[in-house]
């Protein structure tokens, strides 16, 4: 086993596999799919001629029906009908009528409830004739014409692949029911009813097989059939038991009955009847009430043709054989003066690549190509054994020279990334620099002159100013929270600069100071707002700090619904602090973006944004000894979870 890759990869068998592979692998494939589809063709025409018998039978079918209720209503309109109902003898003329058109029963049925609960009764009594199919009981048909019930009853035969019974006997009658309105001498309506059994008809289904299958319309050793089916007994058919016996009584195949009775569809395939294969064709007859009460079933024996199409397969089979044994071993001979000197040149190949630079062909024979091949080969094979020489000399000095310039671009490529993250650090710092001085400049001298403005209101306004005091405290408040950013900034740049004390606020009652600033924006984007902030618990820091983190969030959350949405903020008390809690039922943040969501200068709103918000929070939040984490679901919002460590009580 350990030589198979061995044996698969030489030159021999590779040449073997080309010579071969057209002859022993591609034309049989192309033979048996070629075969395959000539078969399903063969197949599809079985299922188109046994569907045209079909339309056959049906149409057959169709126009006996129709002529029963076409002969019982030209009855119904002759005047001889009506001279012998005048004359009292209507019984005598309807049963010479009944002879004459080969019917089982031919009466007058009036407009009694148990006549017109037949739909075709009842059209006649209503003025139109109709003709159907319908399904009669023992004791109806024996009240229709004497000895019909008996002429109706078949013995049920065991037959294979049918859906199991108990039953013994099949008694009811499947007819061709007809009836046409008949005005009687004195004016009344009734109707002439008249009907012909199909059970034991023999003469009916030998005409529709002789209809649909005529001589030689069937290959020799085929033999077509047809059926009438009561519910899924034949009731009159062709189809031999033995060689004089009909197979009254057998039953149809379980597989067949479920797809025509109890599903209503068309069968067009092969199937087995009673004791062989037949290509059959089956559809379900419907009764006057439009159930479905039996089938209609033309079909020709399988046999012959799948003879015919084994015989063809096997014949070519055998052709393709006996082509390929003269053919291999021609092409085997060919090959062979091909292989020789090839394998010559796969030893000596081998033996180069074993480090035996002086192995050579040193082919003998007249020539040829692959001779002038092995030539050229081994005069390849000198000047690479002299070129081997030379690069191994060469080697040995370049490795020492790649080993040194390769030690020293390590450590020139470490001290370029070191310098360069400095750099990087630099210029976002000189920025924010920046950035500082020129808020700090902008906003302070509007804020003092907002300040000195509020004062002269309230003086201005003295007793009347009390009514709008919670007003002005905001107004008062807001502006120290806006000197308070500024210096924040300004600490955030210069650091050392500046120092600060922590203080001991409740984060449930910033929350809701929160929600008063951010009460216009939340507004305008038409969201609808929840804030729960019951809780009790407080931590040291400034207050303004926790208002700055707070207002980010819920500004982010309302720049996220653009179209509105919901915001929900949560402050309440948990195990060793407050937890503050901003969701959104905003876009959401993809998987791949939420762990960047607090690095410096990222952010997701391009030309709206610093990116500078969740940074700065997050750093306020670790400051006072917290933490701060995201949870996002794309299309469903995003949830922020600030946690602060409770103040220690003393």
């Amino acid at each position: 086993m350990p030589r198979l890759p061995g044996i698969l990869g030489s030159v021999r068998v590779r040449l073997l596999v080309i010579a071969l592979l057209p002859m022993l692998v591609l034309l049989p494939v192309m033979l048996g799919s070629a075969m395959w589809r000539w078969s399903t063709k063969i197949d599809n025409l079985l299922v188109t001629k046994v569907t045209g018998d079909l339309t056959i039978a049906d149409q057959y079918l169709a126009r006996l029906i129709e002529m029963s209720g076409e002969r019982v209503d030209a009855v119904a309109r002759s005047v001889d009908l009506h001279e012998a109902i005048g004359a009292g003898r209507q019984a005598a003329y309807l049963e010479g009528e009944r002879q004459r058109l080969g019917l089982d029963f031919l009466r007058i049925a009036g407009p009694l409830p148990s006549e017109r609960a037949w739909p075709v009764i009842a059209a006649a009594l209503d003025g139109q004739r109709q003709s159907a199919i319908d399904i009669l009981g023992a004791g109806q048909l024996e009240a229709l014409a004497p000895g019909l019930a008996h002429r109706a009853e078949i013995a049920l035969v065991n037959t294979r692949a049918a859906v199991p019974t108990d039953r013994t006997d099949e008694t009811r009658g499947m007819i061709i029911h007809s009836a046409a309105p008949l005005v009687l001498p004195d004016g009344r309506r009734v109707a002439l009813v008249g009907g012909r059994l199909l059970n034991r008809n023999l003469d009916f289904i030998d005409t529709i097989n002789a209809l649909v299958y005529r001589d030689q319309s069937l290959p020799d050793g085929s033999q077509g059939t047809a059926t009438l089916f009561l519910d899924d007994v034949r009731v009159s058919t062709n189809v031999r038991l033995f060689e004089t016996v009909r197979a009254l009584g057998t039953r149809v195949s379980a597989e067949v009955r479920a797809q025509v009775l109890d599903e209503g569809r068309i069968w067009l395939d092969r199937a087995f009847v009673v004791n062989e294969w037949y290509i059959s064709a089956y559809e379900p007859i419907l009764d006057s009430f439009g159930r479905r009460v039996g089938m209609l079933y033309v079909g020709f024996l399988e046999t012959p043709f799948r003879e015919a199409k084994r015989t063809s397969i096997l014949a070519l089979s055998a052709a393709f054989v006996l082509i390929a044994l003269v053919s291999v071993p021609v092409f085997l001979r060919w090959a062979g003066h091909i292989f020789r000197p090839l394998e010559g040149m796969t030893r000596t190949i081998a033996q180069v690549e074993a480090g035996d630079l002086a192995a050579r062909n040193r082919p003998t024979g007249a020539g040829g190509e692959i001779a002038q091949l092995a030539h050229h080969f081994d005069s390849l094979l000198d000047r690479l054994q002299a070129r081997d020489r030379e690069l191994r000399s060469w080697a040995e000095s370049l490795e020492t020279r790649v080993e040194e310039r390769t030690r020293d671009l390590r450590a020139a490529n470490l001290r370029l990334e070191r310098t360069t993250e400095r750099l990087i650090m630099s210029e976002k710092l000189a920025a924010v620099g920046e950035i500082t001085a020129s808020v700090a400049h902008e906003i302070n001298n509007p804020v003092a002159v907002i300040q000195g403005n509020l004062d002269l209101a309230r003086n201005t306004l003295g007793a009347e100013a009390d009514k709008v005091a919670e007003e002005f405290a905001l107004i008062d408040d807001q502006v120290y929270r806006i000197g308070v950013i500024v210096s924040k900034l300004l600490q955030f740049a210069r650091p050392e600069d500046y120092s600060g004390s922590a203080d001991l606020i409740a984060p449930a009652e910033v929350v809701k100071d929160c929600l008063v600033l951010t009460r216009h924006q939340v507004q305008a984007a038409g969201i609808a707002s929840e804030i729960s902030a019951e809780g009790t618990g407080t931590v040291f820091m400034p207050r303004t700090e926790l208002q700055q983190v707070i207002v980010n969030l819920i500004l982010n959350a309302v720049h996220a619904m653009p179209e509105g949405g919901s915001l929900r903020v949560v402050a309440k008390d948990c195990k060793d602090g407050v937890e503050v809690t901003v969701e959104d039922s905003g876009t959401g943040i993809a998987p791949e973006v939420l762990p960047r969501v607090f690095d410096p200068f990222f952010t997701t709103k391009q030309a709206q944004g610093t990116g500078l918000g969740l940074s700065i929070s997050q750093q306020i939040v670790s400051r006072a000894g917290g933490r701060i984490t995201a949870e996002s679901i794309p299309g469903h919002g995003s949830r922020f979870r600030v946690f602060l460590p409770g103040a220690k009580k003393t």
